[in-house]
């Protein structure tokens, strides 16, 4: 099977300084993949600069997403094509409602996705905001408030995972998702990121935009604890801008115990794993 993303040798820069120093890493359609190490270790560089954030530079390397150059796209186009990231602090829109933002990207999405497709009425897409917003358990009125102005940490969460849902990518970039939520809110974020997966991630897919079958993830986390609630089919541990050791769930469940120091980190600089 093809693989949905490919990244071969990404060198990526902040401010002159580089920050990834030759990422490769392939997801197949259907999979979780988790990316776990200490603060500074380039993990949120990595989702930003797939996403197409300017401050981040791409001075080398290939990343191909459904069988496209993504590095050449602007963001907006590598959203269309399928491309979704969760903000570990999701940004405040005044004057937007967070019902007239997910419409208009609901309609945007769709239209990228087949041509063909008739924007849904302002009615219809209500009734599947509601349907979603009572599955991640939260409050309908939130809808019509301005995106994530005065919401808690728990709701800009929530509002991010709300956008998942009705949005549907192929892959979702999702960086600290947990950080900043109670167990309750985490096992509501957990379980609406899981009713998206596919049971089966073996079965053929062909890279078509049009083709959302499977579901895809990379969950940028310090916790194990979440990986808890969404199981990862791999897991790598980044350090100092380089993956530096892969592997299955349970690679997640040794970092909890056992930290970064094997890695040459100075735990005195790194997240605390346990009560951070």
């Amino acid at each position: 099977m093809t693989p949905l993303l490919s990244i071969k040798d990404l060198r990526t820069t902040v401010e002159g300084k580089e920050i990834l120093k030759g990422i490769s890493l392939e997801v197949m359609p259907g999979e979780i993949h988790a990316i776990m190490g200490p603060n500074g270790s380039g993990k949120s560089t990595l989702v930003n600069t797939l996403m197409g954030h300017p401050k981040y530079k791409v001075t080398s390397g290939f990343a191909a997403f459904l069988g496209k150059d993504i590095l050449k796209m602007e963001p907006e186009d590598r959203a269309k094509l399928g491309l979704f990231l969760a903000f570990q602090y999701p940004k405040e829109i005044a004057g937007v409602s967070l019902r007239s933002f997910l419409f208009a990207a609901y309609n945007a999405q769709m239209q990228a996705r087949d041509p063909e497709y008739k924007k849904i009425s302002p009615i219809k897409f209500k009734k599947i905001l509601e349907e979603n917003m009572h599955d991640l358990h939260v409050n309908p009125n939130l809808s019509e408030r301005p995106l994530n102005q005065g919401f808690s940490g728990g709701e800009k969460k929530k509002a991010e995972v709300l956008q998942l849902k009705i949005l549907k990518p192929a892959l979702a970039l999702l960086d600290e998702t947990d950080s900043g939520l109670d167990i309750d809110a985490l096992k509501i974020v957990a379980e609406g990121v899981n009713s998206l997966k596919i049971s089966s991630p073996s079965q053929t897919v062909s890279l078509s935009i049009k083709d959302r079958n499977l579901f895809s993830a990379i969950i940028v986390t310090h916790y194990a604890r979440i990986l808890s609630y969404i199981q990862p089919d791999k897991v790598h541990v980044m350090v100092n801008g380089e993956i530096v050791e892969s592997g299955g769930s349970g690679l997640a469940e040794k970092l909890e115990d056992e930290g970064y120091k094997k890695y040459g980190v100075n735990e005195a600089l790194s997240i605390n794993l346990h009560t951070e």
